[in-house]
């Protein structure tokens, strides 16, 4: 079942270059941070592609998850977490909700 308050960390794996492309992640700011451990609070829904590095998202209340280069993320408005970062990260990162390009 589908409901409108999205709530889980959706992940793509190594998405293709065309589907890149298409969403325009080159344009995209970069943020950077090294090792570290912080807690982090989305007020705003952010897609995210990892250039480099390797992180454990554990969303409040819920499972940890494992995201490292390659990946494309959604994060859902309004999601707490705590952000363990195991080697430096490198990424581009888009707030708001992306138009579905199909």
């Amino acid at each position: 079942m589908s409901s409108n308050l999205q709530t889980e960390i959706q992940i793509e794996r190594q998405p293709s270059a065309a589907r890149l492309d298409a969403l325009g992640i080159t344009h995209w700011p970069i943020w950077t941070k090294e090792v570290s451990e912080f807690p982090w609070t989305y007020d705003d829904a952010e897609t995210c592609y990892f250039l480099e590095g390797e992180v454990i998202v554990t969303p409040t209340g819920g499972e940890p998850v494992h995201l490292r280069q390659g990946d494309l993320v959604t994060f859902p408005a309004g999601m707490s977490c705590t952000w363990k970062i195991l080697q430096d990260v490198r990424k581009h990162y888009f707030f708001g909700e992306l138009a579905e390009l199909v």
